[in-house]
């Protein structure tokens, strides 16, 4: 039989630091978003361009995007043919494996990553990086390592 354990309730100092982050999560998701939406791309668009664009030939298997991104591969099939369609992207077959696919990074998203990024890095700066100090910037990068450790290690399981 199994024994119950008591909950531990967060104090008040750790449950406002978790609502603040929530809160900052959604604000600078939010604002990003907002940031890139006069070039017609969403957060999860950009994020595919910049894995493309930064893979070796400019493209991933369909799959490995799907991790990368932390998507479904039918979530990331819907999101593909969208950006397909904007001519962002486009699939190739896999030749050593005829169930495989690849998203491949076309000239045209190729140049709208490029047209993009400056102005998405100026609003991470604005939001974001400009708003803390170098100091207080790694003290983050230091905090937020473990936890980004831990909930890698824990993908994949059930």
């Amino acid at each position: 039989m199994e024994t119950e354990t008591a909950t531990r309730w967060l104090t008040d100092a750790e449950q406002c630091a978790w609502r603040t982050h929530l809160e900052v999560n959604r604000l600078l998701t939010y604002q990003l978003e907002k940031d890139l939406q006069p070039f017609g791309l969403t957060m999860n668009d950009y994020e595919i361009l910049v894995n493309l664009s930064e893979s070796e030939g400019v493209r991933l298997r369909m799959s490995d995007l799907a991790a990368a991104t932390l998507q479904s591969k039918s979530r990331l099939s819907h999101q593909i043919t969208r950006m397909e369609n904007a001519d962002l992207v486009r699939r190739e077959n896999c030749e050593s494996d005829r169930r495989g696919l690849f998203a491949v990074l076309t000239e045209h998203g190729m140049e709208t990553m490029k047209k993009v990024a400056p102005h998405h890095v100026a609003s991470v700066r604005r939001h974001f990086i400009d708003l803390l100090s170098p100091e207080a910037l790694t003290d983050l990068d230091k905090s937020l390592r473990p936890i980004a450790d831990h909930l890698r290690g824990q993908r994949g399981r059930p």
